[in-house]
């Protein structure tokens, strides 16, 4: 059966920008957010004979870029891993992607959601960026309705945490 680029196209547009989004909610970086969902686009192109048939062909889009974001998230520890090796002795030198002391390069939530472990973060994504019913994102994300209630209440409770100690941090200037 021949692959329908004309749906698949339709689909496309439709789905991009909403994919894209959360994924970069979830890793932070809006060109490797894009390099992922392109990535997930992509399988889901050259499976589309499959994937059109799906009720949700979507929740399979994003589910396959969470999985991406978690590859992503392992090469980004490794290379810091690394990095702090090579690096060893030398103060002061980060890794971090974002500066919590540098309003210009980031808002207080996004520091705060980057430094949720992915896990957390991703569902703390999926369920307010989203929209998403905790029974989708326990079948998109693979793990169950419990395990998904569990990260969601330690992924506000950090959450809080972190922005209520960024807070503490910042004078009050008036």
């Amino acid at each position: 059966m021949p692959v329908q680029t004309d749906d698949f196209g339709e689909f496309y547009e439709a789905s991009y920008r909403r994919v894209v989004g959360l994924v970069a909610a979830i890793v932070g970086d809006r060109q490797q957010a894009e390099d992922i969902a392109q990535e997930a686009f992509s399988r889901a192109l050259t499976r589309w004979h499959r994937v059109a048939r799906y009720e949700l062909p979507e929740a399979w889009v994003r589910r396959v870029a969470l999985r991406l974001t978690v590859d992503a998230a392992r090469r980004a520890r490794r290379a810091r891993i690394m990095s702090t090796l090579l690096a060893a002795g030398q103060r002061g030198a980060s890794s971090d992607r974002y500066d919590a002391h540098d309003p210009l390069q980031a808002t207080a939530l996004s520091v705060a959601l980057m430094r949720l472990p992915l896990p957390q973060r991703q569902v703390l994504v999926l369920y307010y960026l989203a929209d998403l019913p905790v029974d989708d994102i326990a079948r998109d994300c693979g793990i169950s309705v419990g395990t998904v209630r569990a990260r969601l209440a330690a992924a506000r409770h950090r959450l809080h945490r972190e922005l209520t100690e960024s807070d503490e941090e910042v004078p009050n200037v008036r």
